[in-house]
Formats: structure tokens, sequence, C-alpha cells
């Protein structure tokens, strides 16, 4: 039932910001973004629950934010002091339980991903 879109990706200088959305239909208790380089396997990157809870992979703390509208359904991430190292592709994904047996910025914990959208930061 959960259908997710990504919107947002481009090119950015380093140092610069980029804002990703995914557009959510359908209930979810757990959503989060992936991403994945060329070559590279795909790693969590930020995830939240339905209580706001968020954890964050540690190359990107303090620089990412993952947040949320519950109205609107739709799973933000604000990227702050992009580095090239950030290059990939950029999912979103969700699972509608709130125990799925897997860490939140783990593959396996989501069952719904989106088609995914590009960033790219250049030196």
């Amino acid at each position: 039932q959960v259908q997710l879109v990504e919107s947002g990706g481009g090119s950015v200088q380093a140092g610069g910001s980029l804002r990703l959305s995914c557009a959510a239909s359908g209930y979810n208790y757990w959503m989060a973004w992936f991403r994945q380089a060329p070559g590279k396997e795909r790693e969590g990157v930020a995830s939240i629950d339905s209580l706001g809870s968020t954890t964050y992979a540690d190359p990107v703390k303090g620089r990412f934010t993952i947040s949320k509208d519950n109205a609107a359904n739709t799973l933000s991430l604000q990227m702050n002091s992009l580095k090239p190292e950030d290059t990939a592709m950029y999912y979103c994904a969700a699972d509608t339980r709130p125990y799925t047996g897997y860490g939140p910025l783990r593959r396996n914990a989501y069952k719904y991903w989106g088609q995914g959208t590009q960033v790219t930061v250049s030196s």
C-alpha cells in the first residue's frame, strides 16, 4: 500500500545545502533515508519513527536533519555542509511496523522503497 516518491536531488558545491523530500502514501511507523554510491552498499543515513525519535549515521551527524510532516505524509532530509563523500543516490524507505527485527538504519528493516534521487557534491 505504501508508495514513496523522492525529490529534491541535484548538484551542489561542497559546503552547500540540499533538501530532499519523500512523498508517501499509506501508513508508516518508520521512515528513513538511505544512500548508495556506485560500487558501494546501500547505507542508512537517518531514520525517524512515528514518535519523532531520530537516528543518524555517524558521517552525517551534525550536518543532516531528518523530519516529517505527518499531515502531508512527507519525509524530508535537510543536508548542510555537504561533502563530495555525500555523493550518492538517496532513497526513501518506510515500514509500517514499530518492531521490524532490525536496527533503524538497516536495509532489512524497511519493506517499502522509493526509486531514488541523485545527489552530487562537487569539490
